[in-house]
């Protein structure tokens, strides 16, 4: 199974800041939820994180050996990088939702951070059919995640909400990927 889980809180979550590859560690209440998560979870296998510190850090709180992969780490925001959501305007907002090839000033696109979630994903299959992996990502890249085990677009992103510390579970069988659950947060009480 593909265990994708959400890093723990950080103050820009916390503030409602959208987070791409600034790098703020985890709060308090972060900490509070890496501890859970580890509880939640258990024994892992293995573990493969993003680079950013705040997951490296919920990742280290589970446990288990640790490969850390570049192409989970959080959707480049560019120039939209810590910017309260409140404060990104109708417009950008507008364009964002209406063509997945679009990206903010210095970001990535939604199709880009697809393509490279889909090959990180595909290059955990065979392992993740045989024992649990769990992948400690960010909303974008877990969402992404998704889309891949549901076969639809990245646009699906926008319909999801992820909470932090949630625990999103795929199972790979037979046929290929098979969402078994969906920002899981009962752990977390």
């Amino acid at each position: 199974m593909l265990i994708l889980v959400r890093h723990g809180r950080t103050v820009d979550n916390a503030a409602g800041l959208l987070l791409g590859h600034a790098d703020p560690p985890l709060d308090a209440e972060g900490e509070r939820q890496a501890a859970a998560l580890a509880r939640a979870i258990g024994d892992a296998a293995r573990v493969v994180t993003s680079p950013l510190g705040r997951a490296r850090a919920t990742a280290a709180a589970i446990g288990g050996p640790l490969t850390v992969d570049e192409r989970w780490i959080e959707l480049d925001y560019g120039e939209l990088d810590r910017r309260p959501v409140a404060d990104v305007p109708p417009e950008v907002w507008r364009a964002w939702r209406a063509d997945d090839n679009w990206a903010p000033p210095g970001g990535e696109s939604l199709a880009a951070l697809g393509r490279r979630v889909r090959a990180a994903c595909e290059d955990l299959v065979a392992e993740a059919a045989e024992h649990d992996v769990v992948v400690v990502s960010h909303v974008s890249p877990i969402k992404a995640a998704v889309a891949w085990a549901l076969g639809t677009d990245d646009r699906l992103a926008w319909r999801l909400r992820l909470d932090t510390a949630s625990i999103t579970r795929v199972t790979i069988g037979p046929t290929g990927p098979v969402l078994c659950s969906f920002n899981e947060i009962a752990h977390l009480g």
